[in-house]
């Protein structure tokens, strides 16, 4: 049997139908830097340089539905962000242009929808 190959995951893409709209976003939620910023395609370094998020661009795009039903568009994906502060951090992420999921199904954990509908959950480590 052969040897495994080195694989770095280096990074995470979330759809959207404007990149770049997407992409201010967490860039202000986060305080991440622009890396790379096309019309269709933009990325966020993390400030230690392990890895980065990036948006694309997808005419396609189906915003999911939180928490899905039948027939819904399910989310694929979503991000679990750290806090010290889940009532503070909560204020920022609205102040930035989230919105606090109806339906919590945690109550150390706080799920927010980001400007595309993406699911997110800032929680207390």
């Amino acid at each position: 049997m052969s040897e495994r190959p080195v694989l770095t995951l280096t990074g995470t893409v979330l759809d959207a139908p404007d990149a770049r709209v997407l992409a201010d976003f967490y860039r202000r939620l986060l305080g991440w830097t622009v890396g790379r910023n096309e019309p269709d395609w933009v990325t966020l370094n993390a400030p230690n340089g392990d890895g980065h998020l990036a948006f694309q661009c997808e005419p396609a795009y189906v915003r999911p539905t939180w928490p899905a039903g039948p027939g819904d568009q399910q989310m694929m994906m979503h991000l679990d962000i750290e806090v010290e502060d889940l009532d503070a951090a909560g204020a920022h992420a609205v102040a930035q242009g989230a919105i606090l999921a109806e339906y919590q199904p945690q109550d150390d954990v706080r799920v927010y929808l980001d400007p595309a509908g993406h699911p997110f959950c800032l929680w207390r480590g």
